[in-house]
């Protein structure tokens, strides 16, 4: 297997249906019916026992199958998803479905934070999550949002200390902000765009609309 930077993967041929976000690649995939959108599920499942290499796949009425590629042993997406990726996507056009690749999105929560040594057991407590590195814990069952902790120099008083982050696809950034500020929130800093713009509610709390553009 050969790991991808996320440049990479969106030069290669044959993957429309698929999007970079946080360190896998996306798809998702509207059916008829939730019995057409389960049997898809059942015919990837087993083209992945064969590939020995598995995706997570989350099915959801009334016919809706997003999957998740990314090699664990690599902690990176991989040739191996390419090629499993490619061989999705042909099963899906096979079953007649219809690829929704603006729907990628991971979502991840950050804390402010002048020691997160102190603060990271309690929320991996809390949580039921475990660490996954210095900064962040996650969830072992690879359903809730990760939890990053981020180093402050001061305390950060004048606002919260939390925010989220959410990972969207780099071809739908400029939409999804487009819709928060239309929404009444306004744009905090567009300072590392495309990596993150800041945004804020109407109360000052803030999120981060992310890509992998200008970081990877």
């Amino acid at each position: 297997m050969t790991p991808l930077r996320a440049a990479e993967f969106h030069t290669l041929s044959g993957l429309d249906d698929w999007r970079y976000v946080l360190g896998s690649i996306q798809a998702e995939f509207t059916f008829s019916s939730y019995g057409a959108a389960a049997a898809f599920v059942v015919a990837v499942a087993t083209a992945a026992d064969q590939a020995a290499h598995h995706p997570d796949i989350a099915v959801r009425y009334p016919g809706t199958a997003r999957v998740v590629l990314r090699t664990h042993a690599a902690d990176a997406v991989t040739t191996l998803d390419v090629d499993l990726a490619r061989l999705i996507s042909a099963m899906a056009r096979d079953a007649s479905a219809t690829s929704q690749p603006g729907a990628a999105q991971a979502v991840e929560i950050a804390i402010d934070t002048m020691d997160a040594d102190r603060i990271r057991p309690f929320w991996a407590a809390a949580l039921g999550y475990v660490e996954a590195d210095e900064i962040s814990i996650v969830d072992p069952k690879r359903l809730g949002p990760a939890l990053w902790f981020q180093q402050m120099t001061e305390p950060r008083e004048e606002r919260q200390r939390f925010h989220l982050d959410i990972s969207v696809p780099h071809d739908e950034a400029d939409a999804r902000i487009a819709a928060v500020l239309a929404a009444g929130g306004r744009l905090v800093s567009a300072q590392q765009a495309r990596a993150f713009w800041i945004l804020a509610d109407a109360d000052g709390n803030e999120a981060c609309v992310c890509t992998w553009q200008d970081r990877d």
